[in-house]
């Protein structure tokens, strides 16, 4: 008895070594990782003036001059928006005060006098973050106001028994070009690690710990493992 347990741990040992795998490498972590995916603030910061984007929908009024408004104008995949008489006009990136002042010079180049222009946003494109991996329920969900890793991990169920909390990786994309950074969640839960802010387009990624995996699908599939409780 003594013999076969000794073969089955050591079994077991050999197979979970083997299991662990290669570490991540390539991306930043610890201090290098908060470069791409700042901590959040400390005190939640005001809303900001959200700039329009493309998909918004937007209505345009033009004072007494229902021949140059608008109800309902889509965004194009380009930012901008078709209007009447002027055509397309960049709205993306733009308040909608600074596109109603960009309405209105160009209203009062050619056309109007004084023309007095608002522009209110009637439907917006939703921000949201996607959360894939050793997560209860991965998805794609709606961003919050000071949203941080996690409040995201807690809206998609949590890490699993399976995840490896210290390979959590944050892909986004600053200033055109995908970048990726890795996060230890088990120090950011006891307050070791700040809790970086996560953004609109934000893709979080749990990995999965090669370790508990392997040790989970040994007990399940030895036939030995009666053996283990004789001892």
């Amino acid at each position: 008895m003594t013999r076969a347990r000794h073969v089955v741990c050591g079994g077991a040992a050999l197979a979970l070594a083997a299991c662990a795998g290669p570490r991540p490498s390539g991306l930043p972590q610890g201090a290098a990782a908060y470069q791409i995916a700042p901590p959040a603030p400390a005190t939640p910061a005001p809303p900001a003036i959200r700039t329009l984007q493309a998909g918004d929908t937007i209505a345009v009024q033009v004072f007494r001059e229902p021949d140059f408004s608008a109800d309902k104008v889509v965004l194009d995949e380009l930012g901008n928006a078709q209007l009447p008489v002027l055509g397309d006009v960049p709205a993306a990136g733009r308040t909608p005060r600074e596109l109603a002042g960009e309405i209105a010079a160009r209203l009062g180049q050619s056309y109007l006098r004084n023309p007095r222009v608002t522009v209110a946003v009637t439907a917006s494109t939703a921000q949201a973050v996607t959360v894939e991996g050793q997560v209860g329920a991965p998805g794609v969900y709606a961003l919050s106001r000071n949203e941080t890793l996690l409040t995201s991990l807690a809206r998609a169920g949590s890490p699993t028994q399976l995840a490896s909390l210290d390979e959590v990786v944050v892909f986004r994309t600053v200033n055109g070009q995908r970048m990726g950074a890795v996060f230890d969640v088990r120090k950011i839960r006891v307050g070791s690690a700040p809790d970086p802010q996560i953004v609109d387009g934000d893709v979080v990624v749990v990995g999965y710990s090669q370790l508990k995996g392997a040790y989970r699908d040994f007990l399940a599939a030895t036939p030995l493992l009666g053996l283990f409780t004789i001892f």
